[in-house]
């Protein structure tokens, strides 16, 4: 059969921050022809690359899925808000920017669980490769990779107070929280290039990438199914502008839609549970239970104070004039206050005083908005804190068989072990550094939770009242052992069951790593790129 139009060697499902990856990578070789499906748009909005317009990005209309989870029983039966990104760049174009690998033991475990080949000392080539680190010279980091991780090139004065408070409260300073240690705070390095977002689009898809004439990107394209001929992944039917059309693998399909869409996909394509696919009258063409299993999430709460100055940053008119002149700046040299990503400074910690974290801070000077406001008219400071390995675990499960309904997503927070406890300690652990000396000049009035907590039950009513998602969901198709029912990917990431089709996104990951899961996704994306290029 001749190659046509519709015809590729490699089909990649997902232009977000593992599809992105894997198509610059395939593409070096020549004589590999490579399509990436997008659903969204391009990734040429001002909203993306303007660090400071985070906001804009993940309430943007256009530029991601606008998930909501189930009403959540331990949560006050809340339906939590789940942005994530339909773009190029996926959720690299409209996260924080923060890059964080994780700890070495996270890898290792990983290993232990099943997935063969992810321990440390196998996954730090791949984290060095991608980078391209601005300021560290050391045995962790890379340089002249895709990805640029750079230091701020702006810091709220606030947000320097926030490193004090955390010494202030026993915290060791931490310069590089991806080097020897995780504990401590200190500010964060993020994916910038010259002041303006180094998404995994901006890094991986160069425009001498997208122009290499073995690369075909679909922009604003829906992927369906999976077209399966038996157990074999033969292409993925899409619907473009309106049509559905067929766009046929000659190798292997890769799935690249993230803990969400992955599954969801795959579900579609008679992959996943039997029972659960029957219900919806989908034929099922691989049993495996996995898919849509083992749903992990970080689940945040945040303490807040008012402040008394106009240092922090919200839409007031004391405010209004350096904000201008902050525009004017960033326009003509890319440096000051639009460089932010508002979470500049952070740290971890272990709640339980052991060498390891269990929670992460990220300290952002200002109030957010409450849901559905675009933008905080009020001035003060707010530090947030999350559980780093939660117990609890969730699902994806469909809602219908419309490829464009959103799946059934129920992260069942809180509904298992020590989150509930962790949790609650860190809030303590938040407030503490909030309270702490080199604050004493900005915290006004307590904003959030409205009253000071007398107990652990007061904290355990805030957390069931106001705790959000951290957006970093994982391990709906996880990486396993061949004999392990709930592993849907081997260490290759082929699906098992299924021949010429492959998952690779933070979906694999069989448990949450110890911070951001954005250059996690990558690493993965990168170890696999090379895997498949040797024919494994």
């Amino acid at each position: 059969m001749g190659r046509t139009e519709h015809e590729f060697d490699y089909v990649i499902v997902g232009g977000g921050s593992a599809g992105a990856t894997l198509a610059a990578r395939l593409t070096e070789k020549p004589e590999l022809s490579v399509c990436l499906l997008e659903a969204g748009p391009n990734d040429d909005r001002a909203a993306i690359h303007t660090p400071a317009m985070i906001v804009d990005a993940i309430y943007s209309d256009d530029l991601n899925w606008h998930y909501e989870t189930v009403p959540q029983k331990e949560l006050d039966n809340r339906a939590l808000y789940w942005p994530r990104g339909k773009t190029l760049g996926g959720s690299s174009s409209i996260n924080a920017m923060v890059y964080i690998r994780g700890g070495q033991a996270d890898y290792d475990a990983w290993e232990k669980l099943g997935a063969r080949g992810f321990g440390w000392n196998d996954v730090l080539p791949y984290f060095r490769k991608s980078e391209d680190q601005q300021r560290i010279n050391d045995q962790y980091h890379g340089h002249g990779g895709p990805l640029c991780v750079s230091d701020l090139r702006y810091i709220n004065p606030l947000s320097e107070a926030f490193v004090q408070a955390g010494m202030q409260c026993g915290l060791p300073r931490n310069d590089d929280f991806n080097g020897a240690s995780r504990i401590g705070v200190g500010p964060y390095q993020v994916t910038q290039r010259n002041g303006r977002r180094c998404s995994a689009a901006a890094g991986y898809l160069a425009p001498d990438v997208r122009a290499r004439p073995n690369l075909t990107i679909l922009l604003n394209t829906l992927a369906e199914t999976i077209l399966m001929d038996g157990s074999r992944a033969a292409g993925v039917r899409v619907r473009r502008n309106g049509t559905a059309e067929e766009i046929i693998a000659r190798r292997e399909v890769l799935l690249c839609g993230g803990a969400v869409n992955s599954p969801q996909t795959l579900m579609l394509s008679g992959i996943g549970p039997a029972a659960h696919l029957r219900e919806h009258g989908i034929a099922v063409a691989v049993d495996r239970p996995g898919v849509g299993e083992n749903l992990q999430d970080h689940l945040d709460i945040a303490v807040s104070y008012t402040g008394k100055t106009a240092r922090s940053y919200a839409y007031s008119l004391r405010a209004l004039p350096k904000q201008l002149a902050e525009a004017a700046r960033y326009l003509f040299t890319r440096r000051g206050m639009l460089t932010s990503n508002a979470a500049e400074t952070g740290g971890f910690a272990s709640t339980r005083g052991e060498d390891e974290p269990d929670i992460q801070f990220h300290f952002v000077p200002a109030i957010v908005a409450p849901r559905g406001e675009p933008r905080s008219k009020i001035h003060g400071i707010t530090l947030h804190t999350y559980v780093l390995y939660p117990d609890s675990r969730g699902t994806i499960r469909l809602r219908s068989t419309d490829p464009a309904d959103h799946p059934l997503i129920d992260p069942q927070y809180l509904t298992r072990g020590h989150d509930m406890q962790t949790q609650i300690a860190g809030g303590k652990m938040a407030l503490e550094i909030l309270q702490a000396p080199a604050f004493d000049d900005e915290r006004k009035a307590l904003y959030a939770p409205e009253a000071l907590p007398q107990s652990d039950a007061d904290w355990e009513a805030y957390v069931r009242a106001a705790a959000e998602t951290l957006y970093h969901p994982v391990g709906t198709c996880k990486m396993g052992a061949e004999d392990d029912d709930m592993a849907v990917v081997d260490p290759h990431c082929r699906v098992y069951g299924a021949q010429g089709l492959r998952v690779i996104d933070a979906s694999v990951m069989p448990r949450l790593v110890g911070g951001n899961t954005n250059a996690p996704t990558i690493m993965i994306a990168e170890k696999i790129a090379d895997l498949i290029k040797a024919g494994g």
